[in-house]
């Protein structure tokens, strides 16, 4: 079955840096769109950002962009999340996605890391 495993969560202090990875099992990695979604207490699920099949193309929710960076090695069957200038709000459960498409209306999650940035 489809597994998706996060690692690289963590705490760090406003203004530092963590790297999210995900590892994809049972699936063929390079059909489909990977992204990165968070949850914060009391708060929806929310997307942070989503890269295509081959990697060319990207997509990040406003509140990122410019401090996050997703990246996917198709041979490695491994997506990341590069995440810079943390802020006390990116504190959250990131979890891992795939799906056919970058718009992940249904996508396989993974199990979730836990960020937390102190202020």
């Amino acid at each position: 079955q489809v597994q998706l495993v996060e690692s690289g969560g963590g705490l760090v202090q406003a203004g530092g840096s963590l790297r999210l990875s995900c590892a994809a099992s049972g699936l063929t990695f390079s059909i489909y769109a990977m992204g990165w979604f968070r949850q914060a207490p009391r708060k929806e699920r929310e997307f942070v950002a989503a890269i295509s099949r081959s990697g060319i193309s990207t997509y990040y929710t406003d509140s990122v962009k410019g401090r996050f960076t997703i990246s996917r090695d198709n041979a490695k069957n491994t997506v990341s999340l590069q995440m810079n200038s943390l802020k006390p709000e990116d504190t959250a459960v990131y979890y891992c996605a795939a799906d056919n498409s970058v718009t992940m209306k249904n996508p396989y999650w993974g199990q979730g890391t836990q960020v937390t940035v102190s202020s």
